[in-house]
């Protein structure tokens, strides 16, 4: 095992934000898990990184503030902090205070992950290494469609088509904007090209919208728990964040009437985390809502394609007959072909279109177009790629509940009707020191506090199932026995 080379004290990075005290212990959450507590501080430090919720150059406490803000010793702070550094988690440097790092050998970011590459897992200085080579149950993205090699070679046979042009469609190329309406029209909602803004994935599409509606000190509001990165843009631009209960509109209404949002995002397909669906009544009650209020209400599609139960049928379309233009959607090729096409898509009225493109050009002024001609193609072929796209993620959401409720029998795990994780009911508020403990076993998870704007939901874990079944069958004895130091006897 190759062990991370710590950056050295003296060559500590500048910090890019800093967080305060009180921040880092609502971080941290309930961090205590078995064992020393400095341990159990690091692990926690170690996973809020490793899962994006506490990033790189950030500067964190002093040990001395720290260990008053969560009310421990200052041995148990100065512990944790030095097997961080000898980690390679943390640098510090006198006058600049400590930051968090990744050790060489850290992987890219995936979603909000970075993965520590295979071989390359730090040595453990308490003596008890890694279990092996990590498994990332945190992160939501499947690998490539098999299809996804044909459709960029059909895809370059049409390039040269493009290569006379400046390669910048601002709202999307026309072909590719053509075959996402006619993809809304055959599920019953008409859409002309004109609806469509084609993006760099549909976090961008999330991004964008957020940037256009909400300013500094205005409101959004979004479900809760909900998808993690629906809350960082708002968040990012000033603005304040509402939650409210999955699936409860009535709640929703009285929210909207109270705080009068500029924006409201919701996941109304195999919601993730939850993976509960919405109800028609409920879509038709929300298109009413936006309709009556003038506010603009997003449905994230992203994960629609993706209906797992036998016969089961995609669910109809959040935006219903199409025609109000207060009513956007967001789709994307992430889920149902490959997360590395990186093309999302927004259908919203034309003027609401023009208005985003212009917001978006800030960012980047247009979606790679080798990547859009690829995407026409897997649009073309979507009825014969997904049947065996879900049929291979069932067959990996079964074997992952199985196995979590026979290694777990304390935990209650909803089966979801579709989407790419499961929503697990801990019975105990004790995600956040999970989380931390499951990183040294060798297992990433995401806490239920990181999908939520109030850090609530400390009792649940999302655990996705988009990896290998090797893999899954590997991480979830990891995952057991980081529950057992967590809750003995449990």
């Amino acid at each position: 095992m190759t062990v991370a080379s710590p950056s050295p004290a003296s060559a500590a990075p500048p910090a890019v934000r800093q967080l305060s005290p009180a921040a880092t212990a609502r971080l941290l959450g309930d961090w205590r898990a078995g064992g020393p507590a400095y341990l159990a501080l690091a692990d926690a430090l170690r996973a809020a990184v490793l899962s994006g919720n506490l990033p790189p150059l950030t500067r964190i406490p002093s040990e001395r503030e720290l260990a008053t803000a969560l009310a421990v010793s200052r041995t148990t702070t100065s512990g944790a902090y030095a097997r961080l550094r000898e980690l390679g988690f943390l640098a510090s440097r006198v006058g600049s205070g400590t930051v968090t790092t990744l050790p060489r050998g850290a992987g890219p970011v995936h979603g909000s992950v970075p993965v520590v590459a295979a071989g390359d897992a730090p040595a453990d200085p308490a003596g008890d290494e890694p279990d092996g080579t990590p498994v990332d149950l945190a992160q939501a993205t499947p690998s490539a469609t098999s299809a996804l090699h044909d459709a960029y070679l059909a895809a370059l046979e049409v390039l040269p088509g493009y290569l006379a042009t400046g390669g910048y469609a601002h709202l999307g190329l026309e072909v590719l904007r053509a075959a996402i309406a006619d993809r809304y029209t055959a599920r019953g909602v008409p859409t002309t090209p004109e609806q469509i803004l084609v993006t760099t994935g549909a976090q961008q599409a999330i991004s964008v919208l957020t940037t256009a509606f909400v300013g500094r000190g205005e409101t959004a509001v979004v479900e809760s728990p909900t998808y993690f990165h629906a809350l960082e843009p708002a968040r990012r631009l000033g603005g304040r964040v509402i939650g409210v209960p999955v699936g409860d509109v009535e709640t929703l209404a009285s929210a909207v009437r109270r705080a009068r949002p500029r924006l409201v995002y919701l996941v109304p397909d195999f919601h993730n985390p939850t993976g509960a669906t919405m109800s028609a009544e409920a879509r038709a009650a929300v298109r009413d809502l936006a309709d009556r209020t003038g506010t603009t209400i997003v449905g994230d599609e992203t994960l629609t394609d993706l209906a797992l139960d036998p016969g089961a049928r995609v669910p109809e379309p959040f935006a219903g007959d199409g025609t109000s233009p207060h009513v956007v959607t967001i789709g994307s090729a992430s889920k149902s072909f490959w997360g590395g096409v990186r093309v999302g898509w927004v259908r919203a009225d034309p003027q609401v279109v023009r208005r985003l493109a212009r917001v978006r050009e800030s960012a980047d002024i247009a979606t790679p177009v080798l990547e859009q001609l690829a995407v026409v193609e897997l649009l073309r072929r979507a009825d014969a790629i997904l049947p065996g796209r879900v049929a291979e993620l069932r067959a990996r959401r079964d074997l992952l509940v199985d196995l979590v409720r026979d290694a777990l029998p304390g935990w209650r795990v909803p089966v979801p009707g579709g989407g790419l994780c499961l929503w697990a009911d801990l019975g105990r508020p004790l995600a956040q020191a999970l989380a931390a403990a499951a990183v040294r076993h060798g297992v990433l998870v995401t806490p239920g506090p990181a999908f939520t704007p109030d850090r609530s939901s400390r009792d649940r874990v999302r655990l996705t199932f988009t990896r290998e079944p090797d893999q899954l069958a590997s991480a979830v004895p990891r995952l057991a026995r980081a529950w057992a130091q967590v809750a003995p006897g449990a």
